[in-house]
């Protein structure tokens, strides 16, 4: 059985996705899986409404949108891997301990590449009593360019993901203000298809979800160390060193998830996170935007 999965984006908190390759989980599964790169976040959904591709991973924002835009859409989610935010507010150590509330008063960049992880902060600093829509955020720039700005003064907290977490603790640029993974389950990267190519290839579609199955039994009981030689070769600009500190960090955070089944207060928080935001005008209905049957199939 051979599928096109493409990818999100290279990011280290995708590492299951990975090690679900590298580690030959597909193919004890009997699946012949084609990794597709995707130039730019998103991109692979346009590629599985063409049929072009069969599945990608991503977050289930965009099956939410879709679902608005038209009640017929034919994307759902399925296979829930990545359970928790990744993201993190880092800054300067002497705001610690640091309460949400203060980040209007500081020089704050948010992340610009992605809409989930702003959509969530904002949801967090209104529980806060914070509106964020009076926020200065920043000038929109790449996390690499906010670190160097973080680094020379400029900033005094920015939002990124890792290795920049890392990197920025290794040379003391700043510490851990925040952790979004803290809020409690958020979904956050599930497979995304359409329900006809699930339904055309179903047997297919369950050894995949099978695999991953496999992986995340695998991974609850993997070491940092090995998980980061594992993937190391998807990399390939991040020494092992700060590769596995990352990984070693996620895994504490318990980001990841440990079955199949996607959560329902999971998505419920991030429906409301994107209701918050304006993303989205109402929180869908789960079963309108997730198929768990494939999950329950492989228990």
């Amino acid at each position: 059985m051979r599928i096109k999965l493409a990818e999100n984006f290279r990011a280290v908190f995708y590492a299951p996705f990975y090690a679900t390759q590298a580690r030959g989980f597909f193919a004890q599964q009997g699946v012949d899986v084609e990794l597709v790169a995707s130039a730019n976040p998103g991109d692979a959904v346009a590629g599985v409404l063409d049929g072009s591709i069969d599945v990608t991973w991503g977050g289930p924002m965009r099956v939410m949108k879709a679902r608005e835009q038209d009640s017929g859409s034919p994307l759902v989610s399925f296979c829930e891997v990545v359970a928790r935010d990744p993201f993190f507010l880092v800054g300067n150590a002497s705001l610690a301990p640091f309460d949400l509330a203060a980040l209007p008063r500081l020089r704050f960049a948010a992340v610009s590449e992605v809409p989930t992880p702003w959509m969530c902060l904002q949801h967090d600093l209104r529980g806060r009593g914070v509106d964020p829509s009076r926020m200065d955020r920043g000038v929109p720039r790449p996390m690499a360019e906010n670190l160097e700005a973080l680094r020379r003064g400029d900033l005094d907290v920015v939002q990124v993901f890792e290795p920049y977490v890392s990197i920025a603790l290794a040379e003391g640029i700043g510490d851990i203000l925040y952790a979004a993974s803290t809020r409690g389950p958020t979904v956050y990267t599930t497979l995304i298809a359409t329900r006809d190519r699930l339904a055309r290839n179903r047997e297919g579609f369950t050894a995949l979800v099978r695999a991953f199955a496999d992986m995340e039994r695998w991974l609850a009981d993997c070491e940092p160390a090995a998980l980061a030689a594992a993937v190391a070769p998807f990399y390939p600009g991040l020494s092992a060193a700060p590769l596995t500190r990352s990984l070693a960090r996620y895994r504490e955070a318990g980001i990841w998830a440990r079955t199949p089944g996607m959560s329902r207060e999971g998505f419920a928080r991030l429906a409301d996170s994107l209701v918050s935001g304006g993303f989205i005008a109402s929180p869908p209905r789960y079963e309108d935007c997730v198929d768990m049957s494939f999950a329950e199939s492989v228990k």
